[in-house]
């Protein structure tokens, strides 16, 4: 197994970059983030890598972080989401919103990557949401953990509810609740909502 690679930037395409180390040139499919950060032709780079295995192939898929390189393994892990369309939902969105989006069961906001249409978007909610805990670092896990109480409570779920219905993701809803007593009544949870998402959570 290539766990990671690090050397000289020596290609670089819209979706990928071959690194040469030791004289060898080797080829990693990327995300549109890590090809932005990864410098000019000539310059050294450092990538977390995971190596798939295919009857024609074996492609090589290079992360900056190794928390992105574990939210590709665990987007992967779900059926029907193959290697292309993790590096897609990476592209499109950061990891750790990724996670975010998965443990608010934001299936909707996980279509603005390109080939993922609802019904897949909803069976990576459904699949990964328990598990987004083990991977996430300690400032999501804070996020993750004000997510989950916003959705365990009665209250909580209809200001939910109410603020999707005026246009807000579920992710940002949840999040903004969560901030919240849970105590409160509906209304004032949602204004209390309100008044956070307009600050900008």
């Amino acid at each position: 197994m290539i766990a990671s690679l690090n050397g000289k930037v020596i290609y670089k395409d819209e979706s990928s970059a071959v690194i040469e180390c030791g004289g060898v040139g080797i080829k990693c499919f990327v995300t549109k983030k890590t090809l932005g950060a990864l410098g000019n032709i000539g310059s050294n780079a450092f990538l977390h890598t995971c190596l798939i295995v295919k009857e024609d192939a074996l492609d090589i898929y290079g992360f900056l972080s190794r928390g992105e390189l574990d939210v590709f393994k665990l987007l992967t892990s779900v059926s029907g989401v193959g290697a292309k369309i993790g590096l897609a939902i990476l592209s499109e969105i950061d990891y750790e919103k990724v996670l975010l989006l998965i443990a608010s069961a934001d299936a909707k906001s996980l279509t603005a990557a390109p080939g993922v249409g609802i019904k897949l978007a909803q069976r990576m909610v459904l699949e990964l949401k328990d598990k987004v805990g083990s991977i996430a670092t300690d400032d999501v896990l804070d996020v993750v953990s004000t997510v989950g109480n916003a959705n365990s409570n009665t209250s909580s779920k209809e200001a939910i509810e109410a603020l999707v219905s005026l246009g807000y993701s579920q992710s940002e809803a949840s999040l903004a609740v969560g901030k919240l007593d849970s105590s409160l009544p509906v209304d004032d949870l949602i204004r209390g909502a309100l008044k956070t998402l307009a600050r900008g959570i």
